[in-house]
């Protein structure tokens, strides 16, 4: 009796072990089996000695050349998790430089086996390993990491209630067709749209979804010339155009907040843009404020549970160059087809890709369902 007795405490203990994987806290450790991932992202997590009994999780994502330990030591959500009880994950990226795909097709396609799936996997995973408040999940990124916020929020709102993305892009700007390819259009901040066509490209990464969406808080610097700060303006548009605010509009703009050289554009409680004069690509991560903006401290806005009717607007804006995000700009009429080459060897352009402008000398020709609209002098996009 007594042998049989130990010998279903031992099961017990074995099952135990293999249905809760036991994690080293308070230090940054490797997960490897968190499910499916065909693209090869690695995971890591960090978990605090002191963790809240359902604690909020914090998915923070690193930029291209980075790596999930370079996040770790180098932004302040580590210890911020040990003061706050919070679990941390730290994505690595698989591409080659380090760069996450936020570039093809399947990287704006819920559950396709790239990156973004990757990424909503080790959230999911540790959601379930440490009974984390399904309420309280979060997102944070710089630089490419910022694109993948981005992505992440339309790709999978449903899962994620609020995020933080320094230094990015719309949603689809990125756009290349290939994995972790570079769109220097984007990137150099000529993608320049309406707040209808950016909104539409984020609600079609989850066609049908009508559920409640992740409040987004965009930072930017002035003088960045990586991912120029025209990406500011085209970013707040995307999530205006979401939560149903008007882009150039915002309800309050504070200067100085959260400090200077910052100014805050509060669009309502779904988003504020926070713009940094004089500050470059090197834009340092503000924890605190992050924290309030999640609400793991202080009190965050109220969200609204539901979402706007998708747009349907297929008309251009044709912008000033002022990165504020009250400049000016000019309605034309609705997007007409260029008159364009043919290209007839060319391999066809995807949904979302460039496919015209001044000094482009790519494809002309847009896969099937797509065609070629003029945005503006500089870019026709394939829509």
């Amino acid at each position: 009796m007594l042998f049989s007795t130990l010998a279903s405490s031992l099961l017990a203990l074995v099952s135990f072990a293999d249905a809760t994987p036991l994690v080293k806290r308070a230090t940054l450790t490797r997960v490897n089996n968190f499910g499916n991932n065909p693209s090869g992202a690695r995971m890591y997590i960090y978990v605090p000695d002191r963790l809240q009994s359902r604690p909020p999780v914090l998915t923070a994502i690193h930029y291209c050349t980075g790596t999930a330990n370079a996040f770790y030591t180098g932004t302040p959500y580590a210890r911020l998790a040990d003061q706050h009880g919070f679990i941390v994950v730290y994505p690595e990226s698989p591409n080659s430089g380090g760069c996450w795909d936020v570039s093809s097709r399947a990287a704006y396609t819920r559950d396709s086996g790239s990156n973004s799936h990757a990424i909503s996997l080790m959230t999911r995973w540790a959601l379930e390993q440490y009974n984390g408040d399904p309420e309280r999940v979060f997102l944070a990124g710089t630089s490419s990491g910022a694109m993948m916020t981005n992505v992440m929020a339309a790709v999978y709102p449903d899962l994620y209630k609020a995020g933080a993305a320094y230094a990015g892009v719309p949603a689809g700007c990125f756009y290349t067709g290939t994995v972790a390819g570079w769109n220097n259009t984007c990137a150099n901040g000529q993608s320049i749209t309406t707040q209808e066509h950016w909104a539409r490209t984020a609600l079609d990464m989850y066609p049908g979804y009508t559920g409640s969406r992740p409040r987004m808080l965009i930072y930017h610097g002035s003088a960045d010339t990586t991912i120029y700060p025209r990406n500011f303006n085209e970013t707040l548009k995307q999530w205006a155009g979401v939560f149903g605010y008007t882009y150039g509009q915002p309800e309050q703009t504070l200067p100085n907040n959260p400090s200077a050289p910052y100014t805050r554009y509060v669009y309502g409680p779904n988003l504020h843009g926070i713009y940094g004069s004089g500050v470059t690509h090197n834009i340092a991560v503000n924890g605190a404020n992050d924290m309030e903006w999640f609400g793991i401290t202080g009190n965050p806005p109220p969200t609204t549970t539901s979402t706007t009717a998708a747009p349907t607007s297929t008309s251009t804006t044709s912008t000033s160059t002022s990165t504020s995000t009250t400049s000016t700009s000019t309605t034309s009429s609705a997007a007409s087809t260029p008159t364009l080459p043919t290209n007839p060897g060319c391999t066809p352009v995807g949904k979302w890709g460039q496919c015209g402008g001044m000094y482009y000398t790519g494809c002309t020709v847009c896969e099937a369902g797509s065609t070629c609209r003029f945005q503006n002098d500089w870019y026709s996009q394939c829509l």
